[in-house]
């Protein structure tokens, strides 16, 4: 599940919304070993990864760099590229 968690920081355009939401999605399912919680566990589930997608904008916004900022698509042809060589 973690390997779906990718950098965030320092892109340019900045992450959006939705890929700090999907990368709390990730953590909570890794932490919590569920994918798809129950009824009973649904609004714990919920509040936590948007707690954390919360906690993770302001981390984003906060953090500061000197490095230029990556291109989405070069790093994407790189992960591509990686992902070719691993796997065939």
């Amino acid at each position: 599940m973690c390997r779906n968690i990718r950098v965030l920081h320092n892109f340019e355009p900045p992450a959006t919304t939705d890929e700090v939401t999907a990368a709390a999605l990730q953590y909570v399912r890794k932490v919590s070993g569920a994918t798809k919680p129950s009824q009973a566990n649904q609004a714990a589930f919920d509040r936590a990864v948007a707690e954390i997608a919360h906690i993770t904008q302001h981390l984003l916004e906060d953090l500061v760099t000197t490095a230029p900022p990556k291109d989405r698509e070069v790093e994407a042809a790189k992960a591509r590229e990686k992902a070719r060589l691993r796997y065939g």
